[in-house]
């Protein structure tokens, strides 16, 4: 490929808009054309984020209209409720969208209304919308203009969990899914919950009454199973910058080398997906920077459930890497292209 892909970065100065940027500056295919945030317009992003000075000098325009006819892939890192609006510019403009927000994750408008307040302004917008898992949905997403980048917790617990529902070898009922997030997680905004003393050396539960991933876990676990699943979803705040530990419960009397069998058959041609030898666990550490998801297989014969733990970067796999992914299938380039697959040794 000979042409730079041109891209624009709506929400660039958040935590998953930063992050595009630093993984986009070693895509050797991307070039960074625009970049936008309300809060710091007019200022140079590296004055914000000087670990950037020697990559890039580039001033946030307040919205993406200075820059949108000149690229070719649009991101937008925004709250919810702020992209359909961008969304629909970008794909009337020819523009390939990439959305990591909520906006358009949720097929059900009434469960949107419900998790996030709103409803759907262009309803033939959000059908067209793909969710971008790539290792459930690679078909669905070539060829697309409009994808919705899933959510972190969601991206751990539906690779976890896809070669047993696929197969049928657990119970769709009774799945508990328990989440450790990274303080990353909650965004760059400053609160009390995420501020330094009242987080580390800290560790609970939250949200555990209904958190808003929770119809977006089951409606891609639902696609996945070809039947109805429900999740008791419970997430809890780890006192570390970045990662997700999910560890998953379900009810199977399947022997774990059959399971096993399952999984590696589903990722033997993943490249970001590993499944881990016997004995081995998931690690946040191991995965730290990378666009990888390790998944270990845990067999307690004594209740009969299997205990699936998936581990992914929160920030990269769960947010920017996974977004750069979506890119390049939809520009049909290598899928790797750019993304780092393994984590610093410390």
């Amino acid at each position: 490929m000979t042409r730079k892909i041109k891209i624009g970065i709506v929400g660039a100065t958040g935590y998953a808009g930063v992050e595009l940027v630093r993984l986009l500056l070693s895509h050797p295919y991307a070039e960074i054309g625009g970049l936008s945030s309300v809060s710091f317009a007019g200022q140079d992003i590296s004055e914000i984020y000087p670990g950037l000075r020697a990559g890039l000098s580039m001033e946030l325009s307040d919205g993406p209209e200075a820059f949108l006819s000149d690229c070719d892939v649009m991101f937008a890192s925004l709250p919810h409720g702020l992209s359909q609006d961008i969304a629909k510019k970008c794909v009337n403009a020819g523009v390939f969208f990439v959305d990591l927000g909520a906006d358009f994750r949720l097929e059900s408008e009434d469960q949107y209304s419900e998790w996030y307040g709103g409803g759907f302004l262009d309803k033939e917008l959000h059908r067209e919308a793909v969710y971008g898992l790539c290792e459930l949905f690679r078909e669905e997403i070539k060829g697309a203009r409009l994808v919705a980048n899933p959510g972190c917790y969601p991206t751990s617990v539906a690779l976890a969990l896809a070669p047993v529902l696929r197969a049928s070898l657990i119970d769709t009922k009774g799945i508990i899914v328990d989440s450790k997030s990274g303080v990353t997680g909650a965004g760059r905004g400053l609160t009390l919950g995420t501020h330094y003393p009242e987080c580390n050396e800290a560790f609970s539960a939250y949200k555990a009454d209904g958190h808003r991933h929770r119809p977006e876990i089951e409606q891609t676990l639902s696609k996945v199973a070809g039947q109805g699943v429900q999740v008791t979803f419970t997430p809890h705040l780890l006192p570390v910058n970045r990662g997700i530990l999910s560890t998953i419960y379900c009810d199977t009397t399947v022997d774990l080398s059959t399971i096993r069998r399952f999984y590696e058959e589903a990722y033997e041609d993943e490249p970001f997906v590993t499944v881990l030898q016997d004995g081995e666990y998931a690690n946040i550490k191991n995965v730290r920077l990378s666009n990888a998801c390790h998944i270990s297989l845990h067999k307690d014969s004594h209740a009969d459930k299997l205990i699936v733990c998936s581990a992914i970067d929160n920030m990269v796999k769960g947010a920017a890497g996974q977004a750069i992914q979506n890119m390049n299938i939809l520009t049909g380039i290598s899928e790797t292209t750019g993304l780092p697959l393994t984590a610093p040794a410390f």
